[in-house]
């Protein structure tokens, strides 16, 4: 993520890498907003240090004043804010408040309206928790003999506390704050409730995530990472110093005067010199290479950007014209199939529409007839029926006339059995009684 921060690109990404650049540091620190956000979770988180830091040692405390019976019931109450949900925290801590600024009569410009306020105190009841798991680790290692030694030497229970006990917890005080800082500085879930119209470090960027973000972002993570590293080294440093101080000491009770004067202060630690060194070579680095020819790097990479897109375009206009070009072959085969099965439908030219009245005219190309049968050797026994819808077929032909006589005479000799009665069975004749 540090990396993406000295990248020109506008999103914050390492790939493909296009300019090395500080820019993104001044978008940073020209943003207000974000930084109105940052603003107040530092002062959240101060109040939370200072209200969960001495609610866990009262707990821490208490653990061990209680009864060994009483001890794991207490325990599981004092730590169950862990179990509960961050949203169940704020949405409990804005109703419980609301309904007690109400009981009060309180405005809505009170401070049990107050984002802050309620923060605050939503984040300090699961937050007192962990710092209370801090002060009991610590405080297993404590010895209470020292304290009846003071109450037995006349000390009051405040003496004792101030002089023996709160000495003791002194490294465990110094951890406690510093999770309790870090734990409110990075909440979301009770937060987002509780800040109201208050706008935090968290909630900002939860909101920039929803619209859009830059490698500002990226650059505000860096200024943290280097912060948390310098603090880690400066506290690394003093360490060290107390220390030498503690040995220093030491060697002065045991009557070792020579090592008197010796110790140099702590602004010429070697450590620290280097430290400061490294930092002020690496912001010198970076602003100097973030400065000097950024603005041609950004010309060439904008031009290759419009290069590789005019060829994308002309890439995609080709793809788009064979793939015309395929269509426009397919829809003329098809066509062209159409049109062939259209004029290929052989022997069914003049029954396109069987419904169609020309059906019923004679083709234009078709032999004009003369009255007489066609003599067709395929149509055996048709002879006479070319048209059984003709007025002529009612009418004896003329040129076989002679033929039918015959036909009557051989017709009238050879008997019909069974049906000599009923040559004509619409004859009048059929209803006389025959002769023999």
């Amino acid at each position: 993520m540090g990396i993406t921060a000295f990248n020109s690109s506008a999103f914050p990404r390492v790939t493909p890498w296009e300019c090395f650049t500080v820019e993104w540091f001044s978008v940073l620190a020209e943003d207000k907003r974000l930084l109105t956000g940052l603003r107040n979770s530092l002062f959240i988180g101060l109040g939370v240090v200072c209200l969960s830091v001495p609610l866990g040692l009262a707990g821490a405390l208490m653990l061990t004043q209680v009864k060994e019976r009483v001890r794991p019931w207490y325990y599981t109450i004092v730590i169950s804010p862990i179990l509960v949900p961050g949203v169940v925290l704020g949405i409990s801590t804005l109703l419980f408040w609301d309904r007690v600024g109400v009981m009060f009569g309180a405005s809505r410009d009170s401070f049990f309206y107050n984002g802050f306020f309620l923060t605050i105190i939503g984040q300090s009841t699961f937050i007192a928790a962990y710092t209370m798991l801090v002060f009991i680790s610590r405080l297993q290692r404590f010895e209470t003999v020292q304290e009846e030694a003071a109450l037995d030497l006349g000390a009051t229970h405040w003496q004792t506390f101030k002089k023996i006990l709160l000495p003791f917890l002194a490294p465990a005080i110094a951890s406690a704050s510093v999770l309790a800082f870090l734990a409110s500085f990075e909440n979301y879930n009770t937060t987002v409730f509780t800040a109201i119209s208050t706008s935090t470090i968290t909630t900002v960027l939860a909101s920039k995530v929803r619209y859009g973000i830059d490698p500002s972002i990226s650059a505000l993570a860096v200024v943290i990472v280097v912060l948390t590293l310098i603090g880690a080294a400066v506290h690394e440093i003093l360490k060290r110093r107390e220390i030498a101080r503690s040995k220093l000491a030491a060697e002065v009770a045991a009557g070792n005067r020579l090592s008197i004067g010796k110790q140099t202060p702590w602004y010429f630690d070697p450590a620290l010199i280097m430290i400061f060194l490294i930092v002020v070579a690496g912001v010198g680095t970076t602003f100097m290479a973030g400065t000097m020819g950024v603005e041609e790097c950004k010309v060439a990479v904008k031009t290759e950007k419009q290069r590789a897109t005019q060829e994308r375009i002309k890439a995609l206009r080709e793809r788009n014209q064979a793939k015309r070009d395929v269509e426009a072959a397919q829809q003329a085969q098809e066509a062209e199939q159409k049109r062939e099965e259209k004029e290929g439908r052989t022997g069914t030219e003049n029954f396109n529409s069987i419904f169609n009245t020309d059906n019923l005219a004679p083709a234009e190309d078709a032999p004009e007839t003369t009255g007489e049968p066609e003599n067709d050797p395929s149509r055996t026994g048709t002879e006479n029926f070319n048209s059984i819808f003709s007025t002529d077929n009612l009418a004896p032909k003329d040129d076989s006339e002679q033929e039918n006589g015959e036909q009557d005479k051989k017709d009238e000799e050879a008997p019909r059995t069974g049906t000599e009665n009923f040559n004509n069975i619409f004859d009048t004749d059929n209803l006389a009684p025959k002769s023999d």
